[in-house]
């Protein structure tokens, strides 16, 4: 059973006004929408979760559930409790769950994958791992997306430096599964569970800096992850973080987009450059006032409204991230937060 934990929040001000919502320590929001709750699921020890009926008042469950599976702590050396970055998706009539497991500047990483029929239950089936990275490996398995395409077909988004964004296509398959000696949480029998689909091969979607023909990248290091695959009006629109986030008041983290008539790309930016060339249309930076960066985003459509979530690092709470929440506008076929 992959864990979804308590965590201490700030409730909203009734004064706030700029379409935001302010929650102590909150990193990397993913958002989710059933029978008249929000959930709100970001990094943190096990995952954390913040429920609210309006989008604006949140509270902490009071149910807290157990720890992440056992494989985790035997496939990435030096892993804890501290899950980063988690994606849910409802898709024939389950909810799916996407969770990193790395440790902080390596690529020896996992994508866990867990799945439940109702959020409220707070009980997730882990499912084992879905994609993992080793130190050869020129990706990182982490910062997943689920995306599913005009055909009904589900893919994941993922990475984080190294050769950045790359894009994997799932199936869903049927298949006897059980693990561990406990047999708690656990799957056991014929049951379905996504795996990547090995007759696509994987490919980079996005990335900072050209390749030389020795496969390094030109200018060194690759600030590009957190990737999220939003449809809207017949395009893909491809949000990435670049620079450097978990900084405090120091960190440099922005987002910006680029779009393609077509899940693999190539996701083109306002100006006509590939993602893969370093193209990205600028949706949001720190400002320098409130928030010093502001990155790893997550757009929604809610009650018929596009909604953008980000975490920033605020600076009236000391550089600790807080949630950023704004309504998009789409001008010239590109996002525009209000």
């Amino acid at each position: 059973m992959v864990a979804v934990a308590q965590t201490p929040s700030v409730a909203a001000s009734a004064a706030d006004m700029s379409s935001e919502d302010t929650l102590a320590f909150v990193h990397d929001p993913v958002a989710a929408f059933e029978d008249g709750t929000y959930y709100l699921f970001s990094t943190g020890r096990n995952i954390q979760l913040l429920t609210s009926h309006d989008m604006r008042h949140w509270s902490v469950p009071s149910e807290a559930i157990q720890t992440v599976p056992r494989w985790t702590h035997d496939s990435v050396p030096g892993f804890d409790r501290h899950v980063w970055a988690p994606d849910v998706i409802r898709w024939h009539g389950k909810w799916w769950m996407a969770y990193s497991c790395s440790t902080f500047g390596r690529n020896t990483s996992a994508i866990g994958l867990a799945r439940t029929s109702s959020l409220a239950a707070r009980h997730w089936d882990d499912i084992g791992c879905l994609i993992c990275s080793h130190g050869s490996d020129n990706f990182n398995a982490i910062d997943p997306n689920f995306v599913v395409d005009d055909d009904d077909n589900m893919w994941l988004v993922f990475g984080s430096f190294w050769d950045g964004i790359q894009l994997v296509r799932l199936k869903s398959v049927l298949t006897p599964y059980a693990e561990g000696p406990d047999g708690i949480g656990w799957l056991h029998g014929a049951d379905e569970r996504l795996a990547v689909d090995s007759t696509f091969s994987r490919i980079t979607i996005a990335r900072r800096h050209e390749l030389r023909r020795d496969g390094k990248h030109r200018g060194g290091a690759n600030p590009i992850e957190a990737p999220f695959i939003f449809r809207h009006d017949g395009w893909y629109y491809l949000f990435v973080s670049w620079d450097y986030c978990c900084r405090g008041k120091e960190s440099t983290y922005r987002v910006v987009v680029g779009r393609s008539r077509s899940i693999t790309g190539p996701y083109i930016d306002k100006n006509g450059v590939d993602m893969l060339a370093g193209g990205g249309t600028p949706v949001i930076s720190g400002d320098g006032k409130r928030y010093e960066a502001a990155g790893h985003c997550s757009v929604y459509n809610f009650n018929e409204t596009d909604w953008f979530f980000c975490h920033g690092y605020d600076l009236t709470q000391g550089g600790n991230s807080t949630l950023i929440k704004r309504r998009i506008k789409w001008t010239d076929g590109f996002p525009v937060l209000e």
